[in-house]
């Protein structure tokens, strides 16, 4: 060390000791001073401990409010957070989706209603109706989104149907509600939820993922339809031919049994003034959300957006895939795809007997059947021609887009009694002008 460092050692030294001997010497000042400035310093540290604390539960509170708007505002229709789209990843999911279509292919009712919550009576008509014309139903991919609560989920099953009279199978996609029951085993709940949950599956399935995934779907269904039109017929007539089933069955459960084996004879016909036909009033449900057009045609302009759940007055089920629904005091039309039938009512018409009538009826002769022809319509687009009035019938071979057939006359069932091939034939009205 150099000889000025050591000076300045030396002389720390000295001012340390000083200072030592200064505060010994005044020790009855100091003393009382340093415990007050230790108080002081204890004072502060409190203060600020507890004023950490109060913006901590102040930034509690402000959390727990935002979390409660938010869920407010989720039961108001607002849009939810982006939920994390996941595919395949729950085997027991798999497994309860595969066993629940498997069901639906073979018709198995009571496997059926053990793993759905809500099937009423028409939709367990419909679902043995139409599991005589499947031939394979596959699940392709299970896709989920979180539900609302721990342990349930909105599940959008990718899946492909095989009818027994089609050569190709035809692309789908549905949404479930899955959660856990008592014996905490998985279940599909398809309807017995409140109107959160129900705007909750609506924001889920708005969202770009799931958007995206139905927009493939509905693109590969089309451009299937669209390549086999022997297949875009059968999936008319059998959407028609399901309902006409559906109401027969319900028709039928309706009349008493004595009724239904009265030997009474009937009265006279010269006495019978009026007879009685059932007409099928429907509600069909929006299974998905989508676009309600003014026409039956995607080119048509968009009135509004059907939300999954809002149910419509059926009019009309075309064969073109679009269905005519009671809207704002009109009609509108909406995908067939997106629609399924929730209740029918069958309701008693009185139509007159013009035989027994006291007066006599005007001419009708568009509506009288001569066999004679009546003229010719034109078909405006393809149709199966039928042995008789109804679409389980004969097909007797198909008119295309522009043909011509020679008329004999339209009927009020909606059916165009016409010639072909030398012999009488039907076509759906709808088809022809």
């Amino acid at each position: 060390m150099s000889h000025s460092d050591q000076n300045k050692t030396h002389g720390m030294k000295e001012k340390f000791m000083a200072a030592v001997n200064w505060i010994m010497d005044h020790s009855k000042i100091v003393m009382p001073l340093v415990l007050v400035f230790c108080v002081l310093l204890t004072i502060v540290v409190a203060v600020n401990a507890n004023r950490k604390k109060a913006l901590e539960k102040e930034a509690q509170q402000a959390a727990m409010v935002v979390a409660s708007e938010e869920e407010g505002a989720s039961a108001e229709g607002e849009e939810i957070p982006t939920l994390v789209l996941e595919k395949n990843a729950y085997p027991e999911l798999n497994e309860l989706i595969r066993s629940y279509y498997d069901a639906q292919a073979s018709g198995d009712i009571e496997t059926i209603t053990s793993l759905n919550t809500y099937l009423n009576e028409i939709e367990t008509i419909r679902v043995q109706e139409l599991s005589k014309y499947i031939d394979s139903y596959t699940v392709k991919d299970v896709y989920t989104k979180p539900g609302m609560e721990e342990n349930t989920y909105v599940a959008y099953v990718c899946s492909e149907v095989k009818f027994t009279d089609a050569d190709k199978a035809l692309p789908g996609m549905q949404t479930y509600y899955i959660g856990k029951n008592g014996d905490e085993e998985y279940f599909i709940n398809d309807g017995t939820y409140d109107d959160i949950i129900w705007n909750y599956i609506k924001e889920a399935t708005l969202q770009d993922d799931v958007v995206d995934l139905n927009n493939k779907i509905v693109v590969e269904y089309n451009e299937l339809l669209a390549e086999d039109e022997e297949l875009n017929e059968f999936i008319a007539y059998l959407k028609e031919k399901i309902n006409e089933d559906v109401g027969e069955i319900l028709a039928a459960a309706e009349v008493p049994e004595e009724e239904a084996t009265d030997t009474a004879e009937p009265e006279p016909e010269e006495e019978t003034q009026e007879e009685t036909s059932q007409t099928v009033i429907k509600t069909v449900r929006a299974t998905d959300v989508v676009n309600i057009r003014k026409s039956d045609s995607e080119e048509a302009d968009k009135i509004d957006k059907a939300q999954v759940g809002q149910e419509f007055k059926l009019l009309e089920e075309r064969g073109n895939g679009w269905s005519q629904v009671e809207y704002n005091g009109g009609s509108a039309y909406i995908k067939s795809d997106y629609l399924e039938v929730v209740s029918e009512e069958a309701v008693d018409t009185l139509v007159a007997d013009a035989q027994t009538s006291d007066e006599e009826p005007e001419p009708a002769p568009a509506a009288t059947d001569t066999g004679a022809s009546a003229g010719k319509v034109r078909v405006k687009e393809s149709v199966k021609i039928r042995k008789s009035a109804s679409t389980s019938a004969e097909a007797l071979g198909t008119a295309y887009t522009g043909d011509e057939l020679e008329l004999v006359m339209k009927q009020a069932d909606g059916w165009t009694k016409v010639k072909y091939n030398g012999q009488t034939a039907f076509v759906k009205s709808d088809y022809v002008e």
